[in-house]
């Protein structure tokens, strides 16, 4: 009977132990299960905080690119319309009245220059390939005039007499070309005594336009 007795506590101890385990076991189950949610989420805050950073990053990055892009596209479109100065390769060409004195019978008039020898020049220069230009001191634009003004040529609507100076940056050997080729324009100033002197030059300034650009009538439109 004691030996009866002696099995049955043994194996009671034994369920104890066995029952305390698992409960021990089960315990830990469900802490785990209990502590996971909040390890994912205290991992999934720290990717979000990194990702934050990442992003500031990327932000500050894009407005310094934008910041830089910009003032270069402002540079580059104040360059194309004229209102920076510029400078480079090119010719300087000089122009004045005829010194010969004109016959009797002869208009006076073809001795001087006026606004259509100073458009032939020109004309001569861009074709060439002339980038930037001007006339005594006025950058030509788009709507930049040449016209007789009296005895005196009017650019941008300020009047200057001879001699006049024109800059024109460019390929200096294509525009002093294009000036001196045989019946070209200095030829045929040259019948009448106008003088056109040409100076190509590894340096050669063009002042920026200061006028005012209006448009009363052009306004922006997509393309069609």
């Amino acid at each position: 009977m004691k030996i009866v007795k002696k099995g049955q506590l043994s194996i009671a101890s034994v369920c104890m132990v066995v029952g305390f385990l698992l409960a021990l076991q089960f315990r830990m189950t469900e802490d785990m299960r209990e502590s996971l949610p909040y390890q994912r989420v205290e991992e999934l805050s720290d990717r979000l905080i990194q990702t934050e950073k990442e992003r500031d990053a990327l932000l500050e990055e894009v407005a310094n690119l934008n910041k830089r892009l910009g003032g270069e596209q402002e540079t580059a479109l104040r360059r194309q319309a004229a209102l920076t100065a510029m400078k480079g390769e090119g010719v300087i060409v000089k122009m004045d009245d005829s010194k010969q004195t004109a016959r009797a019978g002869e208009n006076a008039n073809l001795y001087i220059i006026h606004d259509d020898d100073m458009l032939r020049v020109i004309n001569e220069l861009r074709a060439a390939g002339a980038e930037a230009i001007s006339i005594n001191g006025q950058r030509l634009i788009g709507t930049s005039e040449i016209r007789c003004a009296g005895p005196t040529l009017s650019v941008n609507n300020v009047r200057s007499a001879a001699p006049f100076e024109i800059r024109a940056i460019g390929d200096k050997k294509n525009l002093e070309s294009a000036l001196k080729m045989r019946g070209g324009v200095a030829e045929t100033l040259k019948v009448w005594g106008i003088q056109l002197e040409i100076a190509p030059s590894d340096s050669v300034y063009v002042p920026p336009y200061r006028g005012i650009i209006r448009f009363n009538y052009a306004k922006t439109a997509e393309e069609e």
